[in-house]
């Protein structure tokens, strides 16, 4: 099975300058638990719900003041919409992620793939082997 038969279809992006009360309620609006972070027709990041709770709220910061930019992973993990299932389970298993993002050929987001669309795509072990491995990246 391909990731593109799997994967959530439709993900945008958000500006690194959008506020976290903006991204909080698109994530509220559309009951997702991260948003893409896009740059100059780039990828740039991701910013999760952990991400606003953990960076921002619990340092007390004032989240009104704060952006994307602030609080975003760097460095982002992606696969093709073209790949297979296994080789996407490989990579969120290897970088510990529960939300991949998907380009297609062209370099554009297409979607994301969760721990959600894998559990409903692949079998009960691919599952729980992913699921595993996530958890072992927050302390179980």
């Amino acid at each position: 099975m391909q990731v593109k038969e799997a994967m959530h279809r439709g993900a945008e992006w958000m500006e690194p300058t959008a506020s976290l009360v903006e991204i909080s309620r698109r994530m509220r609006d559309e009951d997702i638990g991260s948003i893409p972070i896009g740059e100059n027709d780039r990828l740039v990041g991701m910013v999760t719900d952990r991400d606003i709770v953990v960076k921002a709220l619990a340092d007390g910061a004032d989240v009104q003041n704060k952006t994307a930019r602030d609080v975003m992973t760097e460095g982002i993990v992606y696969c093709h919409d073209d790949a297979e299932l296994d080789e996407a389970i490989r990579i969120m298993e290897d970088s510990k992620i529960r939300r991949l993002p998907v380009i297609d050929g062209n370099k554009r987001l297409v979607g994301i793939l969760s721990l959600g669309d894998i559990s409903d795509a692949a079998g009960r072990e691919q599952t729980g082997n992913l699921a595993s491995a996530v958890a072992q990246h927050h302390g179980g």
